[in-house]
């Protein structure tokens, strides 16, 4: 399989999430030449807004931040080298739920209300045009929670299922069988080495109001990780994507800020947890993980 030949699709909730998860994978595997499909089921319409002078787009003013967030993400897009970017259902099919517990919740379009089969009919014309080797989303907990994390996780691997059924919905394209399904993580080793670089720096610990960090929501055991894919070469594209993200993230040096102030080191490595298809075999990463998602598909 040349590198022309593989495809990756990824399934994200909100504008942002891709390019803090997997921004350094993204810009690798497109400047390597494969085909590179992000598909956000959100446009991050309760997002805070860390740009005073933008503040009036917030959802309890003029509720106009998911429009300017589609910018954020065109611009983040270029700094990845990704063409195609799409929306599940088409801009604003579906709304951002916001945190759990929160008005939000209850608003018409969001969606953690959205139906599931006709969220996942959508998802699966996707993946049956792209036709994607490789998939990669959240884990069932959406990695720390949020509504729209956990339902991007449940339309995305049921869209999977599906996709490879020829007698579901053969309306919308020819059946397609996904060969490997990674979720997004980070491994306790790499929180506690970004703790540790914080400290070094004179940065309090991130972590400290999350209790330990091996009991951190999205803090996965070292042993549970698959692979670590070296994205070193582009974390300038990376960081440039996240900058695009302005109205979200606040990146200062080797470090960036969420809107909940929690810091994290900015990773040119970036992890996942095979849970679908074969493992492929070791690379150079450490611990035995491949070092590439096409591992065992090039054969």
């Amino acid at each position: 399989m040349t590198s022309a030949d593989r495809r990756l699709l990824l399934v994200h909730a909100h504008p942002d999430d891709e390019t803090i998860n997997n921004g350094a994978t993204m810009a690798r595997y497109a400047a390597e030449g494969a085909q590179v499909t992000l598909l956000t089921c959100t446009l991050g319409e309760e997002g805070e807004v860390l740009v005073p002078e933008l503040a009036q787009l917030a959802p309890d003013q003029a509720d106009q931040l998911g429009g300017y967030r589609i910018a954020e993400l065109r611009a983040a897009m270029g700094a990845l080298g990704v063409t195609d970017w799409r929306f599940l259902g088409g801009p604003g099919r579906y709304r951002d739920s916001g945190m759990i517990g929160t008005p939000a919740n209850g608003k018409p379009r969001a969606f953690w209300n959205a139906d599931l089969d006709e969220a996942v009919g959508h998802a699966v014309a996707v993946v049956r045009e792209v036709r994607p080797q490789v998939v990669v989303t959240y884990d069932e907990n959406g990695g720390y929670g949020h509504p729209d994390h956990i339902q991007a996780h449940r339309v995305a691997m049921a869209a999977v299922e599906r996709a490879a059924d020829p007698d579901w919905r053969p309306d919308l394209g020819d059946a397609w069988d996904v060969a490997k399904v990674y979720w997004c993580c980070t491994p306790v080793s790499v929180l506690r080495e970004g703790a540790e670089a914080m400290a070094s720096l004179g940065q309090a610990a991130p972590f400290e109001q999350l209790g330990d960090i091996d009991d951190i929501p999205f803090a996965v055991p070292d042993q549970a990780v698959t692979a670590a894919v070296d994205g070193r070469p582009y974390a300038g594209h990376k960081d440039a994507a996240m900058r695009a993200h302005a109205t979200q993230i606040t990146v200062d040096g080797p470090f960036f800020a969420l809107s909940n102030n929690f810091g994290q080191e900015v990773l040119g490595v970036e992890h996942y947890r095979l849970v679908r298809g074969q493992r492929g075999p070791a690379g150079n990463a450490p611990n035995g993980w491949e070092d590439d998602l096409f591992a065992g598909l090039d054969t």
